[in-house]
């Protein structure tokens, strides 16, 4: 019988010797060890699309049209956009520089970090591991993935993919669970980037503290739907869903947490969303296979106790049914639902929308502001003073009006979270900001020496610098001619 491996503190350290000597030898910063890295991983995606999606469902059963467009589409596209943009991403940016070292010319030049370490989500598996590692290429670091290992055979996959499609002296898969992933948060990296929730998050940045390393956090929190009255409701019903349950079954980080509304239009609302949903995945939801089903078992008693809640008894007006043997929980609206019950006060991440009512939609906004600062926030509304208001009042990593989840596909658009939700971006360009150090240059010739900054300092020297640095033209020639 053969011994298993054991990934521990000294392996870890071997990875990182490893990578830094590749680094360090300078390949990674090329432009073309960087574009034919991207070139590889999209040819991956692309020769390994059908194995990708089956894999994925047999992780998460996960339906084939989720999995193609939010994972392989979305992939492709980070590919062929930083294989486009490289150059232009990698030139130095000419900025202004300043009359007091005239003459001059100054730049930021984006330089890469170094080695750095991405430890991925199991919900969306190939997305959240292989999009920020484009980031990383493009920017030109040597890379360490930690995919999850809730989700094992994206994960066993991808360590077969990336090994044989890309560079392994400066590319390199850590599979493993717990102990793994603290034996490589003992070393010293040069970011980390993590995706997953608030409390694995608060221990990552702890270790990358005793280091001064830097940390990209997407994280999660509960983000909220507000819905306004006046509106296209079957329109509104549809995007809700679709951001709900069309997201992996509600398991995903900018799935609509909750909804709010006023008492008036709540029951306008539940009927719509009751009506679409039958329409989208039948009258038994449990046997449909357009739905994800729950992760683990973990993950399914953990929504169970939010179901079985005393405070919350008897609020399910829609769904609830559950069959544990497949680890499946029907699409559940529940009505009314306490604010200090348990499914408020916790990150949902499952089929569960609880729908709170107030007065006046207005109202929403503090029940908003009083949780964290979610990941997301969702606006369904025609009226414009109201849009405006909760864009400038409303923090969250990110808001759409009459829309949800779909924010994220749009490249040119920063994709993270604030406060609890996390911090730093990526996608697009911001992936490639996330991984790159702006470093600021400044040019002189040995023309232009100016004896004033150099002493003995005289009255004289002082009033000319004074005028320089904010008297303007006039109080510079006086200076200058010596009159005060």
């Amino acid at each position: 019988m053969a011994e298993t491996t054991v990934f521990d503190g000294e392996a870890a350290e071997r990875v990182v010797t490893e990578l830094r000597e590749s680094y360090n030898s300078g390949k990674t910063r090329s432009y073309e060890w960087r574009e034919n890295q991207l070139k590889n991983l999209l040819k991956l995606v692309c020769e390994n699309e059908e194995v990708m999606v089956q894999t994925v469902n047999s992780d998460l059963h996960k339906p084939e049209f989720e999995a193609f467009a939010h994972e392989i589409a979305l992939l492709k596209g980070s590919c062929k956009l930083a294989i486009k943009e490289l150059r232009r991403w990698m030139a130095p940016e000419k900025v202004k520089s300043s009359i007091t070292v005239f003459p001059s010319s100054a730049a930021i030049v984006p330089e890469p970090f170094g080695v750095v370490l991405i430890i991925s989500a199991w919900n969306y598996p190939f997305l959240l591991s292989l999009d920020p590692v484009v980031g990383a290429i493009a920017a030109g670091n040597a890379v360490v993935l930690k995919p999850s290992e809730i989700s094992p055979r994206t994960s066993s996959l991808m360590a077969k993919l990336l090994e044989k499609y890309l560079d392994t002296s400066a590319v390199k898969v850590v599979e493993g669970a717990v102990p793994e992933t603290q034996a490589l948060l003992e070393q010293k990296w040069d970011k980390i980037f993590y995706t997953g929730n608030g409390k694995v998050g608060r221990i990552v940045m702890a270790a990358a503290a005793k280091h001064l390393t830097p940390v990209v956090l997407e994280l999660g929190g509960k983000s909220p739907v507000v819905v306004d009255s006046k509106i296209n409701l079957q329109v509104a019903s549809r995007r809700i869903i679709a951001g709900k349950w069309g997201c992996n079954n509600g398991q995903a980080c900018i799935a609509p947490d909750y909804v709010i509304t006023t008492k008036e239009f709540a029951p306008k609302l539940v009927e719509c969303m009751k009506q679409e949903l039958e329409k989208f995945y039948g009258k038994n939801p449990l046997e449909t296979k357009d739905l994800s089903r729950i992760v683990n078992a973990n993950h399914f008693d953990r929504l169970t106790r939010l179901l079985d809640d005393d405070k919350i008894s008897g609020k399910i007006v829609h769904g609830g049914e559950k069959d544990k043997s497949k680890l499946q929980i029907a699409p559940t609206l529940l009505l009314d639902v306490p604010r200090d019950s348990l499914i408020m006060t916790e990150e949902i991440f499952g089929p569960l929308l609880p729908i709170l009512t107030v007065d006046k939609v207005e109202d929403s906004f503090d029940i908003v502001n009083s949780g964290t600062k979610p990941l997301a926030a969702y606006l369904f509304t025609n009226n414009k003073k109201l849009k405006e208001r909760f864009v400038a009042c409303i923090s969250a990593g990110g808001v759409a009006i009459n829309e949800t989840a779909l924010h994220l596909t749009i490249s040119t658009l920063p994709f993270g979270g604030v406060g609890e939700s996390g911090m730093g971006a990526y996608h697009g360009k911001f992936s490639f900001d996330a991984f790159s150090h702006k470093k600021a240059v400044l040019y002189r010739s040995f023309a232009g020496d100016a004896p004033m900054r150099y002493p003995p300092y005289t009255k004289g020297k002082l009033r000319i610098l004074k005028a320089l640095l904010g008297g303007g033209i006039l109080a510079l020639i006086r200076a200058l001619l010596g009159w005060s």
